[in-house]
């Protein structure tokens, strides 16, 4: 296990830091809300990758593999609700961008579920476990670990994009310059998740 930690822990990291919608609805959420707000969906999103990593190394994700219309399903309802997500991020009007009682940001269920439905988390963690995990009499608690490591490598990057989202806040400070930055995210949630369909 020793010999694969460190590539994993590489591997996680790239999976972690690299922008894609999970790493774009913190950023939006923590510019709209602030840092606090964005601490469950940072949770709930390395919770429910972690998550699926044990899942999958207990012979669940296998079923996603030999199902194309179920992986198909999972894709584009995951693609519906992204889209949603951004159009509530792009529709939002500047003085929600100081912090709006009416409007909730996506919070630790959402973020868990998020990954649930997204086919890419599910990839990640197939390819998790079939390259990290071995196959001997140890393979379940190293499944065990590697969700724990890649939960643990997974918090800080996704803070790293909570940081950079109130960074922006401060930087934008009018209502209409966050507005701005908030349809900007919005757009490139909705590319992230319909680029990810021609992947």
């Amino acid at each position: 296990m020793l010999s694969t930690l460190l590539p994993f822990m590489l591997f996680a990291f790239v999976a972690s830091i690299t922008p894609g919608p999970t790493n774009i609805l913190v950023l939006s959420n923590s510019a709209r809300y602030g840092f606090k707000a964005a601490m469950p969906i940072i949770l709930g999103a390395c919770t429910g990758a972690a998550g699926l990593v044990l899942l999958v190394g207990a012979g669940f994700g296998q079923s996603l593999v030999h199902l194309p219309k179920v992986q198909s399903a999972m894709q584009w309802a995951g693609v519906a609700w992204l889209s949603y997500l951004a159009w509530q991020i792009f529709r939002a009007p500047p003085q929600v961008i100081e912090v709006d009682a009416g409007q909730k940001p996506l919070g630790l269920i959402g973020a868990a579920s998020l990954q649930l439905i997204n086919p890419k988390t599910w990839m990640m963690a197939l390819a998790v476990v079939s390259v990290f995990a071995g196959n001997g009499e140890q393979r379940q608690s190293q499944v065990v670990y590697l969700s724990l490591v890649f939960f643990l490598i997974s918090m800080p990057c996704l803070g790293t994009w909570a940081l950079l989202g109130v960074g922006s806040s401060r930087v934008f400070r009018s209502p209409k310059a966050m507005q701005r930055v908030n349809r900007s995210m919005a757009l490139l949630l909705l590319a992230a998740a319909w680029l990810g369909m021609l992947v």
